[in-house]
Order: C-alpha cells, then sequence, then structure tokens
C-alpha cells in the first residue's frame, strides 16, 4: 500500500482559489514536494483566484506559503525549477482568460494526452460557478476535478448538488476529498485487517467488543463562526471523515484492492447502518462561542458531537461504533481504538489486577507519521500472579522509509491524476449517509455547554456506558528511536 508511483500523462493542473488558506497551506507546497520527488512526469500549474494579481506578484506568494508551510529552507536554485511551472490569471479576466492560460500551458507541454486536474479549492457555493465556467470554455474534456467538503447538507442538497455536477462531469471525473483517507495511517488499516491472518479471523463481532474514532481538537472557531453556522461538526466533520474512516474499519474483504471493489465494500457498510438516532447523540458548544462574529446569542450550532453507530450486518451487528469530535477540547487526536471482548478471569486470584485496567486495544493514530500499539496483560516479574498493561507499538518514524511518507493532500492530489477513487468518496456513498442522517438532522438533540480545555459534555460518558473514552490515554507514545531516523 506504500508504493507510490508516478503519473503517467503529462497534466496541466488549475488551481482555483489560488491564493486561499488551504493552497498556502498545503497545495502549493505539496505540489512543490511532488515535483522535487519526480512523481509527477510534466506539469504545469495555472492558479486562478478573485485577487488580482501578475503572474509574478503569485509567484511570490507561492514561494512565501512554500517557506512557510513547505520542507526544508526554498533557496533560489530550488525554487527555480518549481517557479518555471507556475501561471496565474485573475478571475477578474473572466473564463477567456483561464482557458488562455491553459492552452498556453499545454503547449508548453507538447506532445499528445495531456491531461487538466481543476482543483477547486473554493467556498462551497462558488463550487458550481467553477464547474459551469469550465463547461462553457470548453475544459470538461480530458479533465477530473478535485472537490473540497461539504458535499451538501441533507440527502435533499447531496442529491440536488450530484445532479448539477453529473450534467457536465461523469462520476469518474469527480474526486471528492477526504484528506483523512490520503493519511498513510488509513491506508494501513487495509493492509493490517487484510494481510494479515493473525487479525482478519477476529475482525467481527465473536472477538471486537465496541470501537472508537476519536478526533478532538484544539483549536477553536476563531474566523470561521460564519462558515460553521451553516454547518456545524457533524456536517463539517463526521459525514466527510469520520464515516469515511469508519467505512474502511468496518468493510468486507474486497475482490482487489482497486478503486471499484473498495467503493462498493465501503457503500455496503453505509448501506448497513441503522439510521442515526437523536437519542444515540450527545450534541455540545463551547463556552464563549455565542454572541461572537455573527453568532446568535440562542445559537444552537454544535461545536462538538459524539454519538453511536450501529452497522447491522452479520459482522458487526451488536458492536456500537463510538465516534467524537468538536473543537476547543484538552487534546488534539485523531485515533481509532479496538476494544477486544475479555475472556472469562475467574482464574485469576484476588489482587491480580486481572482486567483491571480494561480491555485489550489495537490502537491507530493517525497522524502523518502513523502508529499503532496493541496492549495486552501480562505477568509482572517477581513472585506471584500480579498482571499489568503492557504495549507493543509501531511507528513509522521508526522504519527505515519514513522519509518516503507522503502528506495527505500530497497522496490525493498524485491519485486524482491518475483517476484512482480508492481515497475518494462516491456520489452514492454521501448520499447513503445523508439519508441515514435524517432522523438527526430532523430532531436534533439541544447542545450542552462544555468548558473550553475539557473532553466535552458530560453526557458523552452515558454514552458511552458502560464502557469509558479512549482519550485521554493513559500511556503515552513512545518515542522515536533516533537510530531509525
Amino acid at each position: 500500500m506504500t508504493t507510490v508511483e508516478n503519473v503517467a500523462h503529462p497534466h496541466v493542473i488549475v488551481l482555483f482559489g489560488a491564493t486561499g488558506d488551504l493552497a498556502r497551506r498545503k497545495l502549493l507546497p505539496g505540489l512543490l514536494r511532488l515535483t522535487e520527488s519526480d512523481l509527477l512526469n510534466d506539469a504545469r500549474i495555472v492558479g486562478t483566484s478573485l485577487e488580482d494579481l501578475t503572474p509574478e506578484q503569485f509567484d511570490k506568494l507561492a514561494r512565501d506559503a512554500c517557506e512557510e508551510f513547505g520542507k526544508g529552507e526554498i533557496s533560489d536554485e530550488r525554487w527555480a525549477p518549481f517557479s518555471a511551472l507556475l501561471d496565474y490569471v485573475p478571475q477578474s479576466g473572466g473564463g477567456e482568460a483561464v482557458l488562455a492560460a491553459v492552452q498556453k500551458a499545454e503547449a508548453a507541454l507538447g506532445g499528445e494526452d495531456i491531461r487538466r486536474l481543476h482543483y477547486l479549492s473554493v467556498p462551497p457555493k462558488a463550487a458550481l460557478d467553477v464547474v459551469h465556467q469550465l463547461d462553457e470554455i470548453g475544459l470538461v474534456e480530458r479533465s477530473r476535478i478535485i472537490m473540497e467538503k461539504p458535499f451538501g447538507t441533507d440527502l435533499e442538497s447531496a442529491v440536488e448538488l450530484n445532479a448539477e455536477l453529473h450534467e457536465v462531469f461523469d462520476e469518474d471525473q469527480i474526486f471528492r476529498i477526504d484528506h483523512f483517507l490520503g493519511k498513510e495511517a488509513a491506508q494501513n488499516i487495509l493492509a493490517f485487517r487484510f494481510a494479515n491472518g493473525l487479525f482478519e479471523p477476529i475482525w467481527n463481532r465473536n472477538f471486537i467488543d465496541h470501537v472508537q474514532i476519536d478526533v478532538p481538537e484544539m483549536l477553536g472557531l476563531e474566523g470561521r463562526t460564519r462558515f460553521y453556522e451553516s454547518t456545524g461538526a457533524y456536517r463539517d466533520m463526521v459525514v466527510t471523515h469520520l464515516m469515511q474512516v469508519l467505512a474502511f474499519m468496518a468493510m468486507e474483504p474486497p475482490t482487489t484492492l482497486e478503486p471499484g471493489p473498495i467503493s462498493d465494500e465501503k457503500l455496503k457498510v453505509f448501506r448497513s447502518m441503522r439510521p442515526l438516532e437523536p437519542h444515540n447523540v450527545v450534541r455540545g458548544q463551547y463556552t464563549g462561542y455565542r454572541g461572537k462574529e455573527e453568532v446568535s446569542d440562542y445559537s444552537d450550532t454544535e461545536t462538538f458531537i459524539a454519538l453511536k453507530v450501529e452497522v447491522d450486518n452479520w459482522r458487526w451487528a451488536g458492536v456500537p461504533f463510538f465516534l467524537r469530535t468538536g473543537k476547543k477540547l484538552a487534546e488534539g487526536a485523531r485515533i481509532i481504538s479496538i476494544a477486544f471482548k475479555e475472556p472469562p478471569l475467574a482464574m485469576f486470584p484476588a489482587g491480580s489486577n486481572a482486567g483491571t485496567q480494561g480491555p485489550d486495544h489495537l490502537t491507530f493514530d493517525l497522524a502523518d507519521q502513523s502508529k499503532m500499539s496493541l496492549s495486552f496483560y501480562g505477568k509482572r516479574p517477581g513472585p506471584g500472579m500480579t498482571l499489568e498493561k503492557l504495549s507493543m507499538q509501531f511507528a513509522t518514524h521508526d522504519t527505515q522509509s519514513s522519509g518516503a511518507v507522503l502528506e495527505a493532500y500530497e497522496r490525493l492530489i498524485l491519485d486524482a491524476m491518475k483517476g484512482d477513487h480508492t481515497l475518494f468518496t462516491t456520489a452514492a456513498g454521501i448520499e447513503t449517509l445523508w439519508d441515514k442522517s435524517a432522523p438527526l438532522l430532523a430532531n436534533p438533540p439541544p447542545v450542552r455547554a462544555y468548558a473550553p480545555g475539557s473532553w466535552g459534555p458530560n453526557a458523552i460518558h452515558q454514552l458511552v456506558a458502560p464502557h469509558a473514552w479512549r482519550l485521554p490515554f493513559e500511556r503515552s507514545w513512545r518515542a522515536p528511536n533516533p537510530q531509525a531516523q
């Protein structure tokens, strides 16, 4: 799963919203790294946005972005090859200016079978305008588009959005991006599950007690409250991120590790989910969110959500999946934690500590440098039968190939250029999730206040009972091995 091939065809990458925050933080530094890693054979990059910049001014913006958010120092010598690939046209020039810039880039590439990748790093309301502009100027043929979330706000809006997209682009040309699935750790779930005879036989309701997918964030919503008022934590994070990770966790083995079979199995998971009932959901809002930056004193928007998801199929019947995410929480983390069922412990004497520190856990950390941990009970050295919790840990940064890890956006851009949908969301998948969300959206439970720096409203403990939340960890990850660097 870690082998990454370069792109076979020359590409013109049109970056809509090229001066925005996402482009500066992720896309431009990512394209620089892909270019320097020889993963793009031939490419030209055309930036466009509402800002009235010259190509020289955009070049400076791109270099500043790569210096601030990329890796390593940007010398003139290092920058020159990438700079030669860049061009920019403001949207004030209209679609014809974009077309002329693309034609100029294609002429520079020469050859035949040049592909186009349009990255729509724009607000959701502007995405369809870009799609129609591409249609009007004739840049749909030989093209693929990458779209950012949200993909609708409910079933009706998702169906309308997909229908309008399909008037211009075929489904196989559309790449709905989820940067969570672009992480090395998310793909490692597939390798871990399906390549190991030790774990695949126990990946079911007979051996697994419950699963947690936990993505707390420490950041608040300063400057983003207007956007959040129209979305909230459920629409922003759960449908587009956490549910997609759940599908990787829960899906049946695909016939092959190809985009079509994997998408089919993910869709089966979504279809097997029970509708999300309000009594299985806790919504929260951090103290201080209301009354600031266009937020009403009576805002009912959740900045936190925790929910129980039930996948009602043969493999997972009776195994709850607990999802949690929110802003201004105690820590920032991205973990999947699988709790195994406990064996009978009657044979162990009183005072042995058997079972006192919870069940055995398999934990995936979805950081860019992925980590895994398997916790278990072992005998404490010395006289008597006293048990203690131990763990075996693996981290990508301990391996020889840690330097080859691509960041999420780098991998996903590369996959879109190759036409690989494995890590992207389909129209059918999104619409099914919105359909399962209907009871929750129609009758959401009230938001409960929680203090910034906490783990959310107290009601989360009743939601997960008789289990306990895995975060915060009682034990920390081991430090990297300096000899492996």
